[in-house]
């Protein structure tokens, strides 16, 4: 028997009329190809499938084999244009691919069903959060055992195979579930299309014994995407550019602040027409760091509270207005709730509305053309930023390290700052490195990414994979904490085995930092593992490794001239001994008000 499974109808509503979607600002152009059939061989479900990832620019997929997802494998290996990597669990195998997302613009994973799916949950989630584009992937049961009342291995001993989808239904955009070759095409298209028209992950399951047969709906090129662009509406725009220009050129001392959400709204350039046109002091919220140019003449730096680098929220706080483009506040990014902000005195702007102080809103004006309008209608205003200038004192260098003192983080993150270009990329784990990462000044073209709405520790170690991978010309900068690194450990060998050449510094100070000065227990204390060598066991001698272990500033400075000269083209761990209580100011002062935040008691009934 039979049965055509899927929730194609809970996201057909966000498609075009085509067959298929590409948002025309995505990661690749359309392929204009050629109308010539396959041959009958190739007009299979499984090389469609690799044929659409490398039309919408995914030239990697991240990978764990499982009985069910062999076949699918097959074919995506055979497809010229696609790279298969093999991660050691699937968690990392969902990391890897939202880190390649965030350089790519979309990424994908494959793992198989129940087993494999749930454990890429996690990952999947967190991409959700961060509005990342993920095609997962999952190689689901025989389409004969559909509505048999068969019980199958791998799952929970139900003969209702659902339950894997009902677990992504939440954190995922669109559901498709492909078990009959007839509806397979549409699904599947629908599915990949979803993905890039929402920015949001997608569940993809296909049955293990289809992605061999050929089918006519295959027998062509797949046909490009060409996604039917969002349109703000006009006199809503006018009116809330209107709206907002009154507003602002009204102010004595307005600022403007970039959110995260700038990525999904694509609205990075026109957030920078905006703040060249106005004159107005330039912050980024700490989870927007990297998606505005920290070179822009006007940029002061990160705001965030009671622990915004120095001097940039004493001029956001003052002023008069303050635009907010894409903003979230949570409590981890309010400090424990805790900003000084007025609604009355914000313009929020998020990717398809528009708030202004009290009232009004405006709804269905994208983001992008609601900037590019009113950068056209506010006079200059400096105010701020001459503020800003008057009232800055440069910070002070750390003290100078006695020979062979035990290295200081602060020390540690001032070499760091100099290894910067635009050839490399930071990535910072969930920790202390949030915080001093947080202080690097990016040169221009130097990328930026961290986890910060969903904030799960060993995030970095799959993203810088699949960062990594994305961008192979940046070398990768991950800065994790030994805390962080045990939980994703394991791929630090598909690195390796991948010819990566990321430098990892490992901050080793014995347990979880952020938790400990959130609310301290014994439970923040861990094991400490002999790190260095663990790569090494890893390493195996095959591939290009390089590990070294540093305990003061002389050791360091010397393994990063080792790292960036003689094993530039290897990947290179060091981790860095420091004292358990060694923290940034920042973390201090968070770690304080978000555990005020989380210990309030219950409010009166």
């Amino acid at each position: 028997m039979e049965t055509k499974v899927g929730s194609l109808d809970s996201c057909r509503a966000a498609t075009c009329n085509d067959v298929g979607c590409l948002p025309s600002n995505g990661p690749v152009s359309a392929i204009h190809s050629s109308a010539a059939p396959f041959n009958s061989a190739e007009a299979t479900l499984g090389r469609h499938i690799a044929r659409r990832l490398v039309q919408i620019g995914v030239t990697d997929v991240f990978s764990v084999p499982g009985d069910f997802n062999l076949t699918l494998l097959d074919h995506l290996i055979a497809e010229p244009g696609l790279n298969l990597i093999g991660c050691c669990n699937e968690l990392n195998a969902g990391y890897a691919a939202d880190g390649y997302a965030r350089a790519r613009g979309v990424g994908a994973c494959v793992v198989t069903f129940t087993v494999g799916g749930l454990s890429v949950l996690n990952a999947i989630a967190g991409a959700y959060s961060e509005n990342l584009p993920v095609i997962c992937i999952v190689g689901g049961p025989n389409s004969n055992d559909y509505g048999t009342n068969r019980i199958l291995h791998h799952t929970i001993g139900s003969p209702d195979f659902s339950q894997e989808m009902r677990c992504f239904q939440t954190v995922t955009c669109c559901q498709a579930v492909v078990n009959n070759l007839e509806d397979a095409h549409e699904l599947i298209d629908t599915a990949i299309s979803t993905a890039l028209k929402e920015s949001k992950p997608v569940y993809l399951s296909v049955s293990c014994n289809l992605p061999a047969i050929p089918h006519p709906t295959f027998s062509r090129e797949p046909v490009p995407f060409s996604l039917s662009p969002r349109l703000s509406n006009k006199m809503g725009l006018e009116a809330a550019v209107e709206a907002a220009a009154e507003y602002l050129n009204k102010a004595v001392k307005p600022v403007m602040v970039g959110g995260p959400k700038l990525r999904v709204a694509k609205a990075g350039n026109a957030f920078v027409q905006l703040a060249d046109a106005s004159g107005y002091a330039l912050a980024v919220m700490p989870s927007a760091k990297g998606l505005v140019p920290e070179h822009h003449p006007h940029f002061i730096g990160t705001y965030w509270g009671a622990v915004s680098t120095a001097f940039c929220a004493e001029i956001v706080e003052s002023a008069d207005a303050y635009l907010f483009a894409g903003p979230i506040f949570n409590d981890y990014s309010s400090v424990g709730y805790s900003l000084l902000l007025k609604k009355e005195k914000a313009i929020i702007v998020q990717p398809d509305r528009v708030s202004i102080g009290n009232g009004p809103e405006f709804g269905c004006i994208l983001m992008k053309d609601f900037l590019t309008g009113l950068s056209k209608r506010l006079k200059k205003n400096t105010t701020a930023y001459e503020n800003y200038h008057r009232i800055y004192v440069c910070e002070g260098q750390p003290s100078k390290s006695e020979p062979k003192e035990p290295l200081r983080v602060n020390v540690l993150f001032q070499h760091i700052q100099k290894m910067l270009s635009g050839e490399t990329a930071v990535i910072a784990e969930t920790g202390d490195s949030w915080f001093n990462c947080q202080k690097l000044r990016l040169p221009q073209g130097c990328g930026y990414e961290f986890q910060m709405q969903y904030g799960s520790i060993g995030w970095s170690v799959g993203a810088s994979l699949g960062y990594a991978q994305a961008v192979p010309d940046k070398r990768v900068i991950a800065c994790i904490g030994d805390g962080s690194f045990q939980v994703t450990a394991q791929d630090v060998s598909t690195m390796i085995r991948s010819g990566q050449k990321t430098i990892i510094f490992l901050i080793n100070n014995g347990g979880y930092t952020i938790e400990v000065e959130i609310h301290d227990g014994p439970y923040n204390v861990i094991k400490n593992w002999n790190y260095t060598g663990l790569v090494d066991a890893i390493h195996n001698g095959e591939g290009k490794c390089w590990a070294t272990k540093v305990w003061c500033e002389e050791e360091l400075m010397e393994a990063i001239g080792t790292a960036t000269g003689d094993k530039k083209d290897c990947l290179c761990f060091i981790e860095v001994i420091v004292h358990k209580d060694d923290t940034s100011k920042e973390l201090l002062e968070w770690g304080s008000r978000v555990s005020a935040a989380n210990s309030r008691p219950p409010n009166p009934q």
